[in-house]
């Protein structure tokens, strides 16, 4: 196995390895993987934080 293939297979598991830990972190959001010329640049990661459950307008919570 040459130097080059090896190196670019570290390089790739290390992103597949981010991406599947941010997916494991979150409880709702999204992870956006953007890809340009076949090769992942970008890993965005938005979490949305939820208080419908807690909160409810009708029983006074709510801003």
């Amino acid at each position: 196995m040459s130097n080059k293939f090896n190196s670019k297979k570290i390089i790739n598991d290390s992103i597949i390895k981010d991406i599947s830990g941010a997916v494991e972190k979150l409880g709702y959001g999204t992870v956006v993987v953007t890809v340009h010329n076949k090769k992942i640049t970008q890993v965005e990661v938005a979490e949305k934080q939820r208080f419908d459950d807690i909160w409810k307008v009708e029983e006074g919570g709510g801003i």
